[in-house]
């Protein structure tokens, strides 16, 4: 029997995915290999690669060959971040490339996803988890992006490629028509509103509910853990305080105060010339679809790209 199947695009990977009975046998086979029993293993719905639990302590992520980039970003990021952050992030057990698949078996970490639990916590909760985000962001960008800078595009290639896709992607999205007609004037100040040289940064580009994990302790609910390293790029810092401006944070004062502080920005540091960066940041993103903005109905409230600036960014904080 062949272990592993011929996958030509993402379709194709997807359908493989989403029957057990395909990718089970090489579940087994990868586990017999790294000399970990696969109890009963169950695989998650969401993400891009395959990543199933094999025993309740240790989860398998495959990478088909279309994703190989994401199996050398994420375990070159495990590796440089490993003992380098005040809050936990899964070690890497075993590895492996075959046939062009490659694989990674790593430690399951306690903890409840974000995305669960986020929107019935305590306001006080939410502070201290977007103080604690800031905090940790900033641990990974303190750490040496070493042969990052190697793998992935200087920043300035990057903006310029996303800059360039940039309307069309939105249009596709459904983005108002209102705001489309914004972009053009927003992209043509773009080099002039973003740092034309930076001192490159790890980024995850990915600091959302759903890699975050969450514990419930007699002081309420924290941080506990970050997940998920397969998009990591090197870059402007600002660009990974995207997420938690969008997804967490949903426009109110006081939670982008407690993110801002727990990154490290100074007050003063704070004003229409960030937000603009943001801003910019923010339709330039890879992952960038302004349908997941956090604040409820927020299109009845938005003419323009610069009220949807200060709804996400309020002036005053």
């Amino acid at each position: 029997m062949k272990l592993w199947p011929d996958i030509s695009d993402e379709e194709d990977f997807e359908r493989w995915r989403s029957a057990s009975d395909l990718w089970l046998p090489v579940v087994i086979e990868i586990a017999q290999r790294a000399n970990v029993h696969a109890v009963s293993p169950t695989s998650f719905k969401t993400g891009t690669n395959l990543v199933v639990d094999l025993d309740g302590n240790v989860i398998l992520k495959i990478f088909p060959p279309i994703y190989a980039p994401q199996f050398a970003v994420e375990r070159l990021a495990l590796r440089l971040l490993d003992g380098r952050l005040s809050v936990p992030i899964p070690r890497i057990l075993a590895e492996g490339v075959d046939n062009g698949w490659s694989w990674l078996i790593i430690t399951k970490l306690p903890g409840t996803v974000g995305s669960e639990v986020w929107p019935v916590l305590s306001e006080q909760e939410r502070l201290a988890i977007l103080g604690d985000v800031g905090r940790t962001i900033a641990e990974v960008q303190a750490v040496d992006p070493g042969e990052f800078l190697e793998m992935q595009p200087a920043w300035p290639d990057f903006v310029k490629r996303q800059a360039e896709g940039c309307i069309e992607r939105h249009r596709r999205q459904g983005l108002e028509e209102s705001l489309l007609s914004d972009l053009p004037a927003l992209l043509r100040a773009a080099p002039l509103v973003l740092p034309a040289e930076v001192q490159p940064v790890i980024l995850t580009g990915e600091w959302i509910p759903e890699n975050l994990l969450l514990t419930e302790t007699s002081d309420g609910w924290q941080l506990a853990a970050v997940i998920d390293f397969g998009d990591v790029m090197t870059g402007w810092r600002e660009y990974d305080l995207l997420g938690p401006s969008t997804f967490m944070c949903a426009g109110v004062p006081d939670r982008v105060r407690a993110f801002l502080e727990g990154y490290g920005v100074p007050a003063e540091d704070y004003n229409n010339s960030m937000r603009r960066r943001l801003t910019t940041l923010m339709m330039l993103h890879r992952a960038s679809d302004m349908r997941g903005i956090a604040i409820s109905e927020w299109q009845s409230s938005v003419r323009k790209l610069e009220d949807l600036e200060d709804l996400i960014w309020p002036k005053a904080l």
